[in-house]
């Protein structure tokens, strides 16, 4: 598990969830794999009763289960829950895109084009690996909620997608191709250009791909998506 520092003013809680739920989006904690509070605890340098609290309040978010008597698990990836998350957050990001074009300003532009050349630089070889290239891409799209002023609704959204966070992280493995990175960079071209129409275009296309990737997901991971009940 990937440990970070604690944050000013962060408590114990908040950074217990926020641990957690990056290494669970990382799938450094797998779908599958059982967690100890205890183990936790002393990785994290925290007492029990934080994790045990971080611990529900992800599976308030359902991606952990808490089994009485037997501990927690790291939730199997659901794709119905994928897909809601994805539906929520196409219709949000794509509905901001006509006042990130309308605001953007030069400054705002430059940093978004500096973002795609890191992207490019990820898949140079030895110069950063699908951990990097997922951080460059949620500043990315951090950023155009900004431009917008509605970071209040990237926060909102966090908790939901995670679901399709561990999906897309997933994919960068599994599919490994450059339109995620492209993509970007003709949403970039959009706002410059003041092109609502052309940015909403490609970023409806760009949140869908995951769609596309499911077929590979699954072939190549198994063992990590809960199956359909029948009947």
């Amino acid at each position: 598990m990937r440990i970070e520092e604690r944050r000013n003013a962060e408590t114990a809680r908040d950074y217990a969830r926020r641990i957690l739920k990056n290494n669970i989006v990382s799938m450094d904690l797998e779908p599958g794999a059982m967690v100890s509070e205890n183990e936790l605890a002393t990785q994290l340098g925290l007492s029990r009763t934080p994790v045990r609290e971080a611990l529900m309040d992800l599976a308030k978010c359902r991606v952990v289960d808490v089994m009485p008597q037997r501990g927690s698990r790291i939730a199997l990836i659901d794709y119905t829950l994928v897909d809601e998350a994805r539906f929520a957050r196409q219709v949000l990001e794509v509905a901001i895109l006509d006042q990130v074009c309308e605001r953007a300003t030069a400054a705002d532009i430059a940093q978004l084009r500096q973002n795609v050349r890191l992207q490019m630089m990820t898949q140079e070889p030895g110069m950063g690996d699908s951990s990097s290239l997922m951080e460059l891409d949620d500043a990315f799209h951090e950023t155009l909620f900004k431009i917008a002023r509605k970071e209040n609704i990237y926060s909102m959204l966090g908790s939901m997608t995670i679901h399709f966070d561990r999906v897309r992280n997933l994919a960068l493995y599994v599919v490994k191709d450059s339109k995620i990175i492209e993509d970007h960079r003709l949403i970039c071209e959009a706002i410059a250009a003041h092109d609502p129409w052309k940015a909403k275009e490609v970023m409806t296309d760009h949140l869908t791909r995951v769609k596309v990737d499911a077929g590979s997901i699954r072939k190549a991971y198994p063992q990590y998506i809960k199956q359909l009940s029948r009947g």
